[in-house]
């Protein structure tokens, strides 16, 4: 098929859902021949603004190639994740926004495999190269059947299938400048010095400006150049939300002091601007005027301001930052490279490393030119030859020139200087791609200019015999160049364990069957995740497709990863790595493993993980992502610390009593409506079919317990079964309203009136009186209990900051956020009754002319009703000393109903699930939430913000990711390698976002010494020969250790202060276990592990490493 230009043009099937059915275009996955050729038409119509470039080919579906770009609403069941870290302004941007990648090695796949995953509008891929061997190292995009064929045209459909939403697009010709025309950011990963500069001057001075990035990676050296034109606003420059306040209170002073409730750290830096609201007393404040803030202190700070003559400060009051966008200057390439400014640093022991690698990257160009080649491998002639050139260029440096050129380090350089590695094309394929949706959405602080990196210390530790990095005709060549055969060696015959194949573990596979690990005869990767894959996977665990929902993580991603390359020898298991599954990872499975990689979400599998790692002392590459922020633990046995070594405060939660009572945040109104959801639909029905499944026994728990919490549930259980069980839509309008005897009668009447004119229209009602109960009653009691004058026991305003004074919301059917709270929460209650939902129940109009019919009595407010005040609490049941005498009474009550159900009877309960937006469960979250700070003033927010919070969504991109992956990938070079010193290894954190790099070396273990021994948590004492509990306590003797203590688990063994232990001297350590401890050891355990307390010859208490006994 080919277009009018006689380019070839080509469509693939569609792979996600779009709206090419709808428009009539393709009725199948296999589209039409004419589809096809009119769709590949319309393509490249759209893409060249009319006329197809020469050497052009346009992919894409139906409904791309009709409109010319994406979708204007975005999937947020697909986009979640991202769309908490960039918003949607940012992704409507970056779904407007058209890209040009020039150079199709590793590099330029990673850069594109991101920026398709994020959901650019179209990516146009350019090279006028072919496939060799030589790029197996690095792009997981071609195989050997590719080699010969141009790189841009073989990486279309494989890109392609990331995400078609995204028109993708071949140019096979060398470029010009005027085409850059098309795009708003340009990315050249494989370019002539000469030509970058012709480049990024025609992109630097046309309107609007197109920004420039210029990228290569050579060896285990990288570079990144950004120009983003003369005038580049940044919209937002961290990302973070604007920081906020409480007000406690501000002075009448010049200038004013403001005071904020120590709830919360004053998070303002001298010269932030912020706005004021809410202040009561001292209005002057609350006119929207920002102020810029000066003398900050932890909850304190001061306003330009005289408010000396202002009226009085009385109470309450918000104070907001206001983000300013900031606008950076850029300098073209040519004029950049003599003044480059400052250089991003990501090495603080590697100050004068950039300025170096500035010169050594032109130096290397200049060699290319004279050359028309890299330098060669192990070639010394050619390292030297770059070495002078470095030299001749330092000596014309007019100012910063180098005092000592790094000859070494130089050579390092030229010896790698053609090969393109998969971890740090990985790498720097994270940092350009997120440089990229920075240029195109004024999201994050760009790079500003230059960036340049170096992992020599990755290199083996014994010297390369130059030999030994000559290419074997192997996809491996690359890497071989750099590293030498023997490490490849070790690579290929590693035993890797990847724990998690999620977004991390998609990457690690990837980076791993690239760089030939566990590809040998003797290598094997293990890799586990016991999660099925989502559709909101799919913009960042790239490995996944959406016909693979549903399926299991592991075994799609390992399939995924033969693919990328045949010999890799992997097993892919589900099962969940913890203690119940230590008979699948058994000790001899931990015994042989080379290494173990995390690729976890969650601090309580690291946790675990690390336990065995040290325990079988084996290397720990732990890697985590947050937005875009990244961070890299390189944990070596012996060497460093452990990852449990060390652990990050907890999170600061909520006083219950805020959470119910007093919110003064959206988070608060979040954190409660998720509770009452669970509480409605999960807890309570799974309460009621635990005690149906098992009467006696659940009853018999309840009167043990026989407290307050056991009244509460018994109460719960039994509302459920007796005056709140439906069983039609009938019951559920009595459900609604029995909450109030004294109109029984009433409903008696309306319920017939109901059946009549909208038989189905229970659920309405049941939900009406939710909110009525919510939104107004509960309301009115606590203003009732606590009116806005009431004064605590010391005299001060009880409604002082941070409470907030609630008012009732009274419900209205004009108001759609009513109606909606209504109509999610009816059809979660039917459900759980399973009562089916009436069609017209989704009508608005129905809906409300329903609700309209509903008779709300008046409420009438408790004297009595107690209100938890106490920050300390725990628990919102009032305790009685008659709980014991009410749980008999319920029980007898249930007991009694129990005998009126259906043999059979159970409800249904609804599990929370936050990723599919047609189960109403977010709808009702939302609206609780919204109603809720509707009452106390709190700003409400959308659906997809209160799925982020009640969700605890984390923020993630695949840029961060890749880069983490990259940085894993190349400690474990050295890791493999096995010669390194604590030095040589990095723990890295990275902020993409500002950007913001530290490395530094991994904290040292920390060592115990006794006599002339020493130990870390890494050393495990082993006792062989079925020792006796004789032999044991002589065995640590003749170390200089009086054992007085010995346990198993949570069983004493042994204890010097108990004399009938003396009895247990001649007996063998496995028996006591077993007989004293009651352990039942598996057959596949030869030892067992004690923990022993002991002390030296002067008493002194000596910290002694677990003590493994081996029995027969």
């Amino acid at each position: 098929m080919v277009n009018s230009s006689g380019s070839p043009e080509f469509m693939l099937p569609v792979k996600r859902t779009t709206a090419g059915a709808e428009l009539g275009l393709v009725d199948s996955s296999e589209p039409t021949k004419k589809h096809c050729a009119n769709l590949a038409s319309d393509a490249a119509s759209s893409m060249a603004g009319g006329s197809s470039l020469n050497g052009t080919v346009a992919v894409g579906n139906g409904k791309l190639a009709i409109g010319g770009g994406n979708v204007s609403e975005i999937d947020e069941d697909l986009h979640s994740r991202q769309l908490a870290v960039y918003g949607r302004e940012t992704m409507r941007r970056l779904f407007a926004s058209n890209i040009l990648i020039s150079g199709l090695q590793g590099l330029g796949a990673e850069i594109a495999k991101n920026l398709i995953l994020a959901g650019v509008k179209s990516v146009s891929l350019h090279d006028v190269g072919t496939v060799e061997l030589w790029d197996l190292s690095s792009n997981f995009i071609f195989s050997e059947e590719d080699i010969g064929k141009n790189r841009a045209l073989a990486s279309v459909t494989k890109l392609q299938e990331l995400n078609n939403s995204v028109m993708i697009s071949a140019l096979t010709s060398e470029m010009t400048k005027e085409q850059l025309a098309d795009f708003q950011a340009v990315v050249f990963t494989d370019i002539s010095l000469e030509k970058a500069i012709e480049f990024d001057d025609y992109c630097h001075r046309h309107q609007p400006p197109i920004a420039f990035i210029k990228s290569e990676v050579r060896g285990l050296f990288g570079s990144v150049f950004c120009d983003f034109g003369p005038e580049f606003t940044v919209l937002d420059v961290d990302g973070k939300d604007p920081h906020t306040g409480i007000i406690a209170s501000i002075s009448n002073d010049n200038p004013a002091l403001v005071a904020c409730v120590d709830d919360e750290r004053v998070e303002f830096e001298d010269g932030d601007l912020v706005v004021f609201s809410e202040v009561r007393g001292m209005t002057e404040l609350n006119d929207g005027k920002p102020r810029k803030v000066m003398n900050t202190r932890p909850y304190s700070f001061s306003i330009e301001e005289d408010t000396t003559n202002y009226a009085q400060y009385e109470r309450g009051g918000i104070v907001t930052q206001v983000k300013q966008p900031k606008v950076l200057s850029f300098k073209p390439l040519h004029q950049a490279l003599k003044d480059p400014g400052d250089f991003l640093l990501s090495d603080f022991s590697k100050l004068d490393r950039p300025r170096l690698l500035h010169l050594a990257f032109q130096a290397l160009e200049k060699f290319r030119v004279e050359m028309g080649r890299f330098p060669l491998a192990g070639s010394e002639e050619d390292a030297q030859k770059l070495i002078v050139i470095t030299a001749n260029m330092n000596n014309t440096v007019a100012d910063g020139k180098l005092e000592e050129i790094d000859e070494k380090l130089l050579r390092n350089f030229a010896f790698g200087a053609r090969a393109v590695l998969n971890p740090m094309a990985a790498l720097f394929g994270g940092l350009v791609g997120q440089e990229v949706v920075k240029a195109c959405s004024g999201k994050f602080h760009p790079l500003v200019q230059f960036f340049y990196f170096d992992s020599v210390e990755s290199l083996p530790m014994e010297p390369l015999d130059p030999n030994d990095l000559r290419p074997l005709n192997s996809r491996y060549d690359a890497q071989i160049s750099v590293f030498g055969s023997k490490l490849q060696k070790k690579l290929e015959d590693a035993k890797v364990f990847v724990v998690g194949s999620g977004a991390l573990g998609c990457e690690f596979l990837k980076n791993l069957a690239l760089m030939g690990v566990c590809c040998g005869d003797e290598g094997k990767m293990t890799i586990t995740d016991d999660d099925v894959i989502e559709k909101s996977n799919l913009t960042r665990q790239f490995l996944f497709r959406d016909w693979n929902i549903g399926q299991a993580k592991s075994t799609v991603a390992s399939s995924a990863a033969t693919l990328i390359n045949s010999r890799l020898h992997v097993e892919a298991l589900q099962n969940r790595a913890s203690p119940e599954s230590e008979n699948v990872f058994h000790d001899t499975f931990w015994e042989n493993l080379s290494v173990v990689i995390n690729a976890l979400d969650n601090v309580n599998a690291r946790l675990y993980i690390d336990q065995r790692c040290v325990y079988f002392q084996k290397p720990l590459l732990e890697s985590g992502t947050l937005g875009a922020l990244c961070n890299i633990q390189t944990v070596i046995p012996h060497l460093t610390k452990n990852y449990g070594a060390t652990r990050d405060p907890p999170e600061k939660q909520a006083p219950m009593c805020t959470v119910h009572s007093f919110p003064h945040n959206i988070d608060h109104c979040l954190t409660w409506a998720r509770s009452e959801f669970e509480g409605l639909l999960e807890k309570t029905p799974t309460e009621v079919n635990a005690y149906l499944s098992s009467p006696s026994e659940y009853i018999s728990a309840m009167k043990k317990a026989g407290d307050a919490q056991a009244r509460d549930i018994l109460e719960r259980v039994l509302e459920c079964l007796d005056k709140d069980k439906c069983d039609t839509f009938q019951d559920c309008i009595t459900w609604a309203r029995l909450k109030y005897d004294r109109i029984y009668l009433l409903l008696l009447l309306l319920n017939r009136i109901v059946l009549n004119i909208y038989q189905k229209f229970l659920i309405c009602i049941v939900c009406d009186y939710r909110f009525e109960d919510y939104f107004v009653n509960r309301v009115k009691q606590l203003t009732y209990t606590f009116p806005e004058d009431a004064l605590t026991s010391s005299g001060a305003p009880f409604w002082s900051a941070p409470k907030r004074f609630p008012r009732p919301v009274h419900f209205s059917n004009e108001d759609s956020s009513h109606i909606n709270f209504v109509l999610a929460a009816a059809i979660l209650r039917a459900e759980t009754f399973a009562i089916p939902v009436p069609d017209w129940v989704k009508s608005p109009a129905k809906l409300a002319d329903a609700v309209d019919k509903v008779i709300v009595p008046d409420f009438m407010p408790r004297r009595d009703a107690k209100i938890v005040t106490d920050e300390k609490a725990t628990s919102l049941s009032t305790a009685s000393m008659d709980d014991a005498v009410v749980i008999d009474e319920l029980v007898m009550r249930l007991e009694s109903c129990k005998q009126k159900l259906p043999v059979g009877y159970k409800m249904n309960p609804i599990q929370f699930e936050k990723d599919d937006d047609s189960n109403f469960h977010m709808d009702m979250i939302a609206g609780l939430a919204n109603m809720r700070a509707r009452n106390y003033s709190i700003p409400e927010v959308d659906k997809l913000k209160a799925k982020f919070i009640a969700g605890r969504i984390i923020p993630a991109i695949a840029t961060s990711t890749a880069m983490a992956t990259g940085f894993v990938c190349l400690e474990l070079y050295k890791v493999l390698d096995g010669h390194h010193k604590l030095e040589d290894y990095r723990d890295t954190f990275v902020n993409l976002a500002t950007p913001f790099f530290s490395m530094a070396e991994p904290a040292a273990a920390t060592s115990v010494k006794h006599r002339d021994l020493s130990w870390t948590v890494w050393d495990r004492w082993v006792l062989r020969g079925d020792p006796t509990l004789r032999k044991f306590l002589q065995w640590l003797k003749d170390k200089g250790l009086n054992a007085y203590s010995i346990s198993y688990g949570s069983c004493l063994l042994y204890n010097s202060m108990f004399p009938r232990h003396a009895d247990r001297m001649d007996r063998k350590m496995v028996d006591l276990v077993r007989d004293v401890a009651k352990a039942e050891l598996p057959p596949y355990r030869r030892h067992f592990d004690v923990v022993v307390a002991c002390e030296d010859e002067d008493d002194n208490d000596v910290d002694i490493p677990l003590v493994s006994v081996y029995f027969e």
